[in-house]
């Protein structure tokens, strides 16, 4: 009878651990932040200070466009912001089109 405490007790500890054993798989956007930051760094020959992923909007069934947002530092020490926008099939994950649109940060 004085085990009753050790049900609850292990209830806590897998609902704890629950979220750790579940694994860290990438979200759906990785492959393409990947592709941006590596994009941005040989358009604009410079290193990628910080990165944001803005969000995926579904154009047509068969398009879709995955935003990012690029802090951008020169060889000559200028920082500027892109916006990366790459569009893609969702269902061939085959690359669309790239396009770059600069902001001031």
């Amino acid at each position: 009878m004085k085990k009753h405490w050790m049900i609850p007790l292990l209830m806590l500890i897998l609902v704890i651990s629950w979220p750790l054993s579940r694994g860290s798989a990438a979200p759906d956007y990785a492959r393409w932040g990947t592709l941006a930051v590596k994009e941005a760094q040989q358009k604009y020959n410079a290193e990628i200070v910080d990165y944001k992923h803005i969000g995926r909007t579904q154009i047509k069934p068969k398009l879709a466009e995955e935003k990012f947002k690029l802090l951008v530092r020169s060889k000559a020490g200028r920082e500027f912001g892109v916006i990366v926008m790459i569009r893609f099939n969702p269902s061939t994950d085959k690359l669309q089109s790239i396009q770059f649109l600069e902001t001031r940060s």
